[in-house]
């Protein structure tokens, strides 16, 4: 206890000097995880890329209700279903001074379509980008896609003369710990700029004076982003008013934020899902007590690990209440999630343990878990629990519990048989869920996040046919038979579906942002 409290005392002093001398619009923001890296096309991770969308634009935008509205694109026009002519908006410089033009969305194009990141799914279904002049692209797209203004909404541009000039026009090789100036330096077009990164200590930004919507911009000219693992040191920086707004509340503590009167709070759910995934395509399972084959190849084992949890028991000691016990791979808010086929799986130890007889193994069998100790809410805390689970079917599983940077890596470069991970639907639609992590992994955005190696063509077929698919009833029954056999299937384990409070000084008023990506332009200080 005593260094928690020298931590959160090393802390407190640490803003207060990082803050003297600021002015009222400056915001303090801080979370519990950091960015990964500041290349935009590198990691599909929302804090990072909540951080780099105040740097970096796309041709389109949500605004404060989720609608798509134009943001580098002045407007669209369908010229046929497979071509889609976008005005792009004139006068519009990235931060060094220099010209947006057709020559960077292609170039853009071209970066974020590189295997080596995780960004694909922003450009599904785009074949190629044709430049009509300067300020005047063509989308050419393989076939008519339902989702594509959403999807490109973090398609992030960024300067190509910027990029050639800095020897970074390749994406960030992230699993590989590669570094190029773009995973430490930005050059966007946004209302912000990011001026400095001390990795786990601190991001700094100031206000674009030149940003091409400056007449919608906040009164936030300053933005600092702390980074605070510990959750008392977290809550202690926010209570003696050295940080105006934080994201990450530990559960335990919502009830007295709330009843502060410093303080308000605001929350909803996320549209993020917290589960497990399983190695299903290895011939052999790393790291396995059981040699020579691969239990997540079966059905029984995957049904019996997923009906191993309490997910009640989870949601009521751990989270206080705030989850919502998952069935299916998307959350309360995305299209294809309805609550018929969202009923979580009743803890049943008894059965747990008849599918894994069934299967071969009435003794269990020893494997290794990868958690992050960062990144999710409870995500260690929930780890441990469902070890507890697990063991009473006979499943001992080896906890490794890392920073989100790490984890990351890991799951990245196949070396976790199981691990958990949390999904955020950019899109609001069950097909970037689907398509990400569920379909086999091939080229672009098909399976880029297919980290557990899962190939089902019955899968596959559903969702090649919902990326094409204009007619909304039809396409919802493709969402809907897909969410439904990786659910039947057991292919992966849903733990819940996240709540996400977020806390902040009187003075403050934001958006409250089921993405969970705040955003400084919907922020206003008083």
């Amino acid at each position: 206890m005593n260094s928690i409290k020298l931590t959160a005392l090393t802390l407190t002093l640490g803003l207060a000097l990082s803050s003297a001398g600021t002015h009222a619009a400056t915001l303090r923001w801080a979370a519990q995880n950091d960015v990964l890296t500041m290349d935009p096309h590198s990691q599909n991770h929302t804090t990072t890329i909540a951080i780099l969308m105040h740097a970096y634009e796309g041709l389109t935008r949500y605004n404060d209700k989720f609608q798509v509205e134009p943001a580098l694109a002045s407007k669209w026009t369908y010229l046929s279903p497979t071509q889609v002519r976008f005005d792009l908006r004139k006068g519009v410089k990235f931060h060094d001074g220099s010209p947006f033009t057709a020559d960077d969305v292609i170039f853009t194009f071209g970066r974020i379509s590189q295997p080596q990141g995780t960004m694909q799914s922003y450009v599904a279904g785009i074949k190629e980008i044709k430049k009509i002049d300067d300020h005047t692209v063509d989308f050419i797209l393989s076939a008519p896609t339902p989702i594509l203004l959403r999807n490109i909404i973090d398609f992030r541009i960024m300067s190509k003369a910027w990029a050639e000039k800095n020897k970074t026009t390749n994406v960030q090789d992230y699993k590989a710990k590669e570094d190029n100036f773009a995973s430490r330096h930005v050059m966007g077009t946004g209302p912000y700029k990011i001026t400095g990164w001390q990795p786990d200590q601190k991001i700094s930004m100031v206000a674009n004076k030149d940003w091409w919507d400056a007449k919608n911009a906040s009164n936030v000219t300053e933005v600092s982003y702390t980074p605070i693992k510990s959750d008392p040191t977290r809550v202690a920086a926010l209570l003696s008013g050295d940080v105006d707004l934080l994201t990450d509340l530990p559960t335990q503590d919502v009830a007295k934020l709330k009843a502060d009167p410093k303080l308000k709070v605001v929350e909803g759910p996320e549209v993020r899902t917290i589960f497990f995934a399983m190695d299903q395509g290895s011939e052999e399972l790393a790291g396995a007590s059981v040699k020579g084959k691969n239990p997540f190849k079966d059905k029984r084992v995957r049904e019996a690990m997923n009906v191993a949890i309490d997910r009640e028991a989870i949601k009521r000691t751990i989270m206080r209440g705030l989850s919502i016990p998952a069935g299916i791979m998307v959350a309360p808010g995305v299209n294809g999630n309805t609550p018929d086929i969202d009923v979580p799986l009743k803890a049943d130890t008894d059965k747990a343990k008849k599918l894994l007889a069934e299967a071969g193994y009435p003794g269990g069998f020893e494997v290794p878990l990868n958690c992050p100790n960062n990144r999710y809410v409870n995500d260690e805390e929930i780890c441990q629990a469902v070890v507890a689970m697990w063991a009473k079917i006979g499943i001992k599983t080896r906890l490794a519990a890392l920073p989100f940077s790490q984890h990351s890596q890991t799951f990245q470069r196949f070396e976790a048989p199981l691990y958990m991970l949390g999904w955020g639907v950019a899109t609001f639609d069950a097909q970037f869920t689907l398509q990400s992590l569920a379909h086999t992994r091939s080229s672009g955005a098909d399976g880029n996040f297919n980290y557990s190696k899962l190939s089902d063509a019955q899968l596959d077929q559903l969702i090649a046919s919902m990326k094409t698919e204009t007619d909304v009833a039809k396409r919802n029954a493709l969402i809907r038979d897909a969410l439904l056999r990786v659910r039947d299937e057991s292919f992966f384990i849903p733990l819940h579906h996240q709540m996400r409070p977020w806390a902040m000084r009187s003075n403050v008023d934001t958006v409250h942002r089921s993405d969970d990506r705040p955003e400084a332009r919907f922020t206003q200080l008083k």
